[in-house]
């Protein structure tokens, strides 16, 4: 600062100047010199301490900011000196600049001036390009016309060309409209009642006579979206139930919906609720005044259970509408009630086959809900389909919901445009909005057409993924179909589609196993076939089991049977067969079967080279087996499928031809046996029923399943909730009472025996279908079979089938179960005890021979527990006296009041006293007997009721035939007997469902054909039809009785052939259409519709009940009675052999015998015998005839004794040719009374008609030959 004395003095005066402060502040660093600052910084040096900041601050809080100012500023010093040279260019610079500054000010001036000269030029240039402009818009605007001129003509084009294409549609349509209408009334008119195959088939006539093509009767009465809404308020899927809504709303007449499963009801519940719809049965109380009320109001009616149109209903439904000024007033009963124009009514029903009464059938559109085929195949698929894969059906449901909603918006769009186009007012090219809204619909309407593309084409393979399924839905619509053809066999045997649904969906929770979808319906497919077998067997009697296993092998299998095997098996098929014309049966094969050898292999020529059956030795084991049906050569069972099989043992072993037929459906079924596991009352309850389902429990006669459902009541709900009623007369009330507490309260309800009430009973159902049932509530019933029980109660329940367990040890115990220890004891008589043990194993016996009809019993005969109770009674009242019993008492009043009163057949009838001769007998029944048996059972000698059921407990669970006296063999007989019922069942089982009143040319063809063809085929060759034969006449009066006899047989067979031709003949016509059918022809066809011999034919001549067999057997006698003709005529009749079987009525025959032998001798015929033998002539007889042909059943015949059938031998024998005739009662005996026994001969193995009786030499013991059930009978033509 100029001051270079440091000294603290000089430093004082220079810091307290005035303005220093300022000075310091402002000092430039510039003005230090480097001398100066040089000797600074020595100054720095030297006294550096000082100069340190808190040295400084020490000294003087001045001195410290001071002492860094001065280190700063020669630090400042070194930096100016640096930056000097730098400053010097800066102002040079800065004079450059302001030199710069002054030329640009120059140039800025002359800038201004050519500024001015632009902005003139500018403003002209302005002035020219607005006129350009004005130019340009001209020109756009007419550039913008001419496109927008393009455009609507191009894209007006794409419309035209399609409106034009729907003008063309429309006026076809249009034109076609009437014919369409038409097609739609007719449908609505005719076809609503009818089943979908003859819709499609009606339809496609009608079409084809109108001329019309690509008719869709459901597009045509209605939209997609209809359709669809109905779809979600419930209705089946499916096209009969689409149809049949369509029916129901267009319909002029009032439609009457019969409708089983009542979905279509319940669907028209909801579709109608926005109407004012009221719903009432016609069973209720109030019916009239809901019925009035709906009318003078306009609401809609829907009346259920209608079973018949009530009267008070017609005047409604042919609209009787009388005009009282400007209103309209009907008649309702005794009431004239104003007509509201919105009234609605439905009637609905649930009996598939109600009666409406021809005049009701006029007045209403009836409209068949009742399930088929095709339609259940739908509803199956849908259930799956909604099971095993939910998605697709939303995805069908969301593509058909966008298609038509993209059709309604296409018809919208085109609308609007339409109406834009009409309504566009001045130069439409300049009309914006409509050339916009013209671009967006045409737009839009190629999306749509796209879109519309594209969902048909989606349909198309949705439809294909859900058709895997097909499979499985067809299978379960076959079963339901297999099972609804039982209730032909047996009323009880109704089954509702809602179980069967149940059955279904239970079958499709089956676990996924991964597998893949062929797999799975595989799986589902047999599960569902074991659920329904299971289900249906439970409510089958166990003698239908079997049949129903073969019915169901051939309604779900078909592919097992060949053509013509099954229509073979059942005896539909005729065999091209003539009696003379048969080559002989193989030798290993039993004489009685070559009438069915021959049908065999006439039918099936091939298989039965293939067979090579006429090969004994290959064949040896297979005649001899007790177990044939697994004896077939090795080399011929791979060659050969089970069924062919099964009619080899059908034709050559009928006598294994049950098991046989088990193990086929075993096999076919997949089964490892045909009984389903046993199901008791418990297991059924907790399993399967709900209050909604009363449980049926069908009883065989002398079952009762009362004690178990009492205890099952006892465990589960307490038995002061358990009540019963035995319904009979005054019941039905009590009944009723009881039904509806019960529901209320949550108790069960037992009602047995209604069979004895089916009149009643469609009040029960109704009452039922009302009711609102509490979770606890069941109600059991009992019943019968019977023919009227009511099919909706039936089809609405849960059956299960209660017999009484067979066999003798069962049912002694029963027996013994209902006599209680002290009752047995009683007395303490021990004559007494074993009386009642000898009449529990004879009721045993009679009851368990039934098992064994025909050759058991004749006949089944009613034995039941009132006789053993009445029999137990005599028993306590010759027991009651101390004397000795009088057995003969036991046996005389069991004989002919007891049990013996139900027998009408006298042979069924000895077998019973030999019985009762055998178990009544004093030296067996006494208190002194000791190790003594009574038949099968060790006899015990006390009052005791423990021993004896200790006895009955030794009895092994299957009987023997021993214990019968019946045969080893029996077993053979029954398994014929079985089988042959069986196939009778199959063959009712293939009637077509068919009212003969309704005349069908395609069905009556079908159905009577085979009948037609057969009689063509037996009387090819013979000149019966052309005979002309007078009626026998013996003007004379010497002509022989059996001469005359056989003539009138030739006669009356003639005239038999004949007018059975006439009657054929006239029914050949009505199918072609040459002839009117007549009353006559209708019962005709009403008889063989149902494979039964009609009357008319019968009462001419008792035959098979079958008219195939009925028919056979009248031409193969008709030729032969020819023969008979000739040998009479030549008077060689009594000399020949001949055979009754080729008669029409063999006991007639026997009885011109007996005539003529009269005459002859000279005395009345009362007063001679019949005698047969075996050793030659009869001593005595004045005319003997040779008589062959006859077959035995029960024991074996050599000619001179007897003998006992052993395990193996054939069911039926052949016996030698003996020779009958009369002789007096006087004249002595071909063999001792005490040698023979008195054997009827039937006239088939069926023994229902006796032809006569002879005396057999049997070798004493005539109790075993009784009991075996031995008979004889005429070979079958």
């Amino acid at each position: 600062m100029g001051i270079f004395d440091t000294s603290w003095v000089s430093m004082k005066s220079f810091l307290g100047k005035r303005g220093v402060k300022d000075e310091i502040q402002t000092f430039d660093a510039r003005n230090i010199s480097p001398e100066i600052r040089k000797s600074v910084e020595e100054l720095l040096r030297k006294s550096k301490d000082s100069f340190e900041a808190k040295n400084a601050k020490r000294a003087s809080v001045a001195a410290e900011p001071l002492a860094i100012w001065v280190k700063a500023n020669v630090k400042f010093s070194y930096v100016l000196e640096k930056i000097g040279p730098l400053e010097a260019e800066q102002n040079e610079l800065k004079r450059n600049l302001a030199k710069a500054q002054g030329r640009m000010d120059k140039l800025k001036t002359a800038l201004d001036e050519v500024d001015a000269k632009v902005a003139s030029l500018r403003n002209r240039f302005e002035t020219f390009t607005k006129e350009a402009a004005e130019l340009k818009i001209k020109l756009d605007r007419e550039n913008e016309t001419i496109i927008a001129a393009e455009t609507l003509v191009t894209k007006l084009d794409g419309e035209y060309q399609r409106w034009n294409q729907q003008v063309g549609e429309l006026a076809a349509e249009i034109q076609e409209l009437p014919k369409r209408a038409l097609l739609g009334a007719g449908f609505i008119t005719y076809l609503a009642q009818a089943p979908e195959d003859v819709r499609r088939n009606c339809l496609k006539s009608w079409m084809e006579a109108l001329t019309v093509e690509g008719f869709d009767m459901r597009r045509f009465l209605s939209t997609e979206s209809e359709q669809l809404i109905w779809k979600s308020e419930g209705l089946p899927s499916d096209d009969l139930s689409m149809e049949n809504a369509l029916v129901i709303l267009q319909s002029a007449l009032r439609p009457f919906l019969i409708d089983p499963s009542s979905r279509a009801t319940e669907w028209l519940k909801t579709h109608l609720k926005e109407n004012r719809l009221e719903v009432i049965n016609q069973q209720d109380a109030n019916f009239s005044t809901s019925l009035e009320l709906a009318v003078r109001f306009g609401k809609t009616l829907i009346i259920q259970e209608v079973d018949g149109v009530e009267p008070v209903l017609y005047p409604l439904l042919r609209g009787d509408l009388h005009a009282q000024g400007p209103r309209f007033v009907v008649q309702i009963g005794e009431k004239t009630i104003d007509y509201n124009e919105e009234f609605r009514l439905f009637l609905t029903t649930r009996n598939p086959q109600p009666e409406i009464p021809p005049d009701a059938a006029s007045v209403i559109t009836e409209v068949n809900f009742t399930t088929t085929r095709a339609g259940l195949t739908g509803q199956l698929l849908a259930n799956t389909i909604q099971h095993e894969k939910p998605e697709l059906e939303v995805r069908k449901t969301d593509l058909l919901k966008t298609e038509e909603d993209l059709k309604i918006q296409l018809a919208k769009m085109e609308e609007s445009l339409l109406e834009e186009l009409a309504s566009a007012k001045g130069n439409i090219l300049e009309n914006k909005e409509l050339l916009d809204s013209l671009n967006k619909t045409k737009a839009s309407s190629t999306t749509i057409a796209e879109s519309l593309s594209e969902s048909v084409r989606l349909q198309a393979s949705l439809d294909q993924e859900r058709n895997t399924y097909l499979p499985l839905a067809e299978s379960g619509s076959k079963l339901y179909f297999v099972i609804s053809d039982l209730a032909k066999i047996n009323n009880m045997y109704r089954f509702s589609l809602a179980a069967f649904l149940r059955l279904f969906n239970r079958a499709l929770t089956a676990k996924q196993d991964g597998a893949g979808t062929d797999h799975r319906i595989k799986a589902l497919s047999q599960r569902l076939k074991m659920l329904v077998y299971e289900y249906v067997c439970r409510s089958l009697f166990k003698a239908d089991r079997l049949m129903f296993a073969m019915h169901m092998v051939h309604g779900t299998r078909p592919e097992l049977f060949q053509e013509n095997e099954w229509e073979h098996f059942t005896g539909m098929l005729v065999a091209d067969v003539k009696s003379d014309g048969q080559r002989s049966a193989p030798s290993w094969v039993d004489q009685e079967r070559g009438q069915a050898v021959a049908n065999f292999r006439s039918n099936f020529s091939q298989l039965y080279s293939i067979f090579n059956l006429d090969d004994s030795s290959l064949w040896s084991n297979f005649s001899r087996s007790s177990e044939c049906e697994n004896e077939f050569p090795s080399a011929i069972d791979k060659k050969t499928s089970l069924f062919q099989q099964l009619l080899v043992v059908q034709a050559f072993r009928p006598d294994r031809l049950q098991t046989a037929m088990g193990h086929f459906a075993c096999k076919a079924l997949g089964m490892q046996e045909l009984s389903p596991p046993s199901v008791n009352l418990k297991k059924l309850f907790e399993s399967e029923t709900i209050p909604s389902e009363p449980i049926l429990i069908v009883i065989s006669p002398g079952a009762d399943p009362s004690q178990e459902l009492q205890e099952l009541a006892t465990q589960t709900i307490g038995s002061d909730k358990y009540h019963q009623v035995a319904m009979g007369q005054g019941q039905a009330d009590i009944a009723m009472q009881l039904l509806r507490e019960c529901s209320q309260n949550g108790e069960w309800l037992c009602l047995k025996n209604l069979h004895l009430v089916t009149a009643w009973l469609p009040q029960l159902e109704k009452e039922i279908n009302t009711l609102k049932q509490h979770e606890d509530f069941r109600l059991w019933m009992t019943a019968e079979v019977h023919p009227k029980f009511p099919t909706i109660l039936l089809q609405s329940s849960l059956k299960v089938t209660y017999e009484a367990p067979p066999g003798l040890k069962r049912n002694l115990m029963r027996t013994y179960e209902s006599w209680s220890p002290e009752y047995v004891s009683k007395t303490g008589n021990v004559v007494r005890s074993q009386a009642l043990f000898a009449l529990a194993w004879f009721h045993a016996v009679v009851q368990e021979r039934r098992m064994y009809i025909p050759q058991g019993w004749t006949k089944f005969y009613e034995f039941s527990l009132s006789d053993l109770r009445a029999g137990a009674d005599i028993i306590d009242r010759l027991c009651k006296s101390g004397s000795e019993v009088q057995w003969q008492f036991v046996h005389g009043l069991y004989e002919f009041a007891i049990y013996g009163g139900r027998v009408d057949n006298p042979f069924d009838l000895r077998v019973m006293v030999s019985y009762l001769k055998q178990f009544f007998d004093g030296s067996v029944l006494s208190s002194q007997s000791r190790n003594k048996r009574l038949g099968a059972l060790k006899l015990p000698s006390s009052t005791n009721y423990r021993d004896y059921i200790d006895a009955i407990e030794e009895l092994p669970e299957f009987d023997k035939p021993s214990y019968f006296g019946l045969p080893e063999n029996i077993e053979r007989s029954a398994q014929r007997i079985v089988s042959s019922q069986v196939i009778s069942q199959l063959k009712i089982l293939q009637r077509a469902d068919v009212k003969a009143s309704k005349f069908d040319k395609e069905v009556w063809a079908n159905e009577l054909g085979p009948v037609l063809n057969l009689w063509k085929k037996l009387n090819s060759g013979a000149n019966i039809i052309q005979a002309r034969v007078s009626p026998p006449s013996d003007k004379t009066g010497q002509e022989l009785p059996v001469v005359s006899f056989i003539k009138l047989e030739y006669y009356n067979a003639i005239k038999l052939v004949q007018s059975i031709h006439q009657s054929l003949a006239s029914l050949s016509k009505i199918i072609r259409g040459t002839m009117l059918l007549t009353s006559e022809a209708q019962k005709l066809a009403a008889a063989l519709l149902h494979q039964e011999t009609p009357l008319a034919w019968l009462s001419n001549w008792d035959g098979p009940e079958d008219p195939i067999q009925y028919l056979r057997g009248l031409v193969s006698r008709a030729i032969a009675i020819q023969t008979w003709v000739d040998k009479a005529t030549h008077n060689t009749i009594l000399r020949d052999t001949l055979d009754l079987s080729e008669l029409f009525h063999p006991d007639t025959f026997i009885n011109a015998l007996r005539q003529q032998t009269a005459r002859e001798l000279g005395v009345s015929m009362d007063s001679l015998k019949f005698a047969a033998s075996w050793k030659g002539s009869i001593q005595g007889a004045k005319i003997q005839v040779r008589i062959g042909g006859l077959l035995m059943e029960g024991c074996s015949f050599d000619g001179s004794r007897l003998s006992e059938n052993q395990r193996d031998s054939p069911s039926v024998s052949g016996i030698p040719p003996c020779v009958i005739g009369w002789i007096p009662k006087d004249a002595p005996d071909a063999y001792s009374l005490d040698d023979t026994i008195s054997i009827p001969i039937y006239t088939s193995n069926e023994r229902d008609r006796i032809v006569a009786r002879m005396e057999v030499p049997c070798g004493g013991n005539k109790n075993v030959w009784l009991q075996c059930g031995a008979a004889l009978f005429l070979k079958t033509q």
